[in-house]
């Protein structure tokens, strides 16, 4: 790791973690040394959490994995039948092709924008919705472009497109600032580790949107569905900033399943963080069945619905929050 970036991995544990949390300084040989915020002394830490500890503190280092999830992918797509391909998925505008297409035109885009700084259009960005409308626009262009492919020439250019992908963000330092922000975090300036992750749930849920639409399980493991999970649940501090709470109120969010863990949402006296602890019970705490988390925070499950299916405990109405986070935008 360039170490012109300790610096920011210094400010990003003063301003996010607690005193004493490890986190990650540099990798080397397969180990993630670390050091801890105020302590001079280096400890060693594994970066990938088990699940049901407390999650949401740490840098979600998983670049390997979107190679993993996209090689699953272009196998699914070889598997599915003729007719599969036209299957409504729970994307209410998009079939099983739709969602093909735009897994195809988001990773040619990403690597033309980020890693080729190629920018064909001037944009004006001056408010959340500008960004969302922009993002939409594009969304369905591609799709309109790419949904005309045959599926064999559509999967070998994702094969290739795939590949060069997992290349880039392989060789990304994951503590240099990203090009893009993760905009439903509320971040006007992310880490690449972050970008890196939000591009791990883009590949996540829109294959899982393929599966669920086709019946075809695969790839909700802890491997590849627990980080997912705990890049989604970061954008809950920002869903949460207009919440006026006493500075100590606390919510726990489980969700349940082996994929599943533990976040806990901290209220100071400034903003709501995610804590390693707490030392009270939490004001309210929700269990979401981890089936359905994926599209609690995707727009893919109607928000009473999901309430109905989960566990609600404590403040009815803090917890209730929890079902405005939406992780994509759109």
């Amino acid at each position: 790791m360039n170490n012109g970036n300790r610096p920011i991995i210094r400010a990003f544990a003063k301003e996010c973690l607690p005193a004493g949390y490890p986190i990650l300084d540099e990798v080397k040989g397969g180990k993630a040394r670390t050091i801890a915020r105020h302590s001079a002394k280096p400890i060693y830490h594994n970066p990938h959490p088990m699940s049901h500890q407390i999650s949401g503190t740490a840098p979600i280092l998983r670049a390997p994995l979107l190679r993993h999830v996209d090689a699953k992918l272009i196998q699914l797509l070889r598997d599915l039948r003729t007719e599969e391909w036209e299957l409504q998925t729970i994307a209410p505008a998009w079939k099983v092709r739709d969602v093909a297409a735009h897994l195809l035109d988001t990773v040619l885009r990403k690597l033309s924008l980020v890693r080729d700084r190629f920018f064909v259009e001037q944009l004006k960005i001056h408010s959340e919705q500008d960004v969302v409308n922009l993002v939409n626009r594009l969304n369905r262009e591609g799709v309109t472009v790419y949904r005309r492919l045959s599926p064999p020439v559509l999967i070998d250019m994702m094969e290739i497109a795939c590949r060069q992908s997992a290349d880039f963000h392989e060789s990304l330092d994951p503590f240099a600032p990203a090009i893009f922000n993760v905009s439903w975090a509320g971040e006007s300036t992310s880490l690449n580790w972050f970008d890196t992750a939000r591009e791990l749930t883009e590949r996540w849920h829109h294959q899982q949107q393929i599966r669920h639409a086709t019946n075809r399980p695969g790839i909700m493991t802890p491997e590849l569905y627990h980080p997912v999970l705990d890049c989604f649940v970061r954008g809950l501090p920002y869903a949460f900033r207009n919440v006026d709470s006493p500075v100590g109120t606390t919510v726990q969010l489980d969700i349940s399943g082996d994929c599943g863990g533990t976040w806990l949402l901290l209220k100071n006296d400034q903003r709501w963080r995610f804590a390693p602890t707490s030392a009270n019970p939490p004001t309210a705490r929700v269990i979401i069945p981890q089936e359905i988390a994926w599209r609690v925070f995707t727009k893919g499950i109607d928000r009473n619905e999901a309430l109905a299916l989960s566990s609600v405990k404590g403040d009815a109405a803090l917890a209730e929050r929890i079902f405005h986070l939406t992780a994509i935008v759109g």
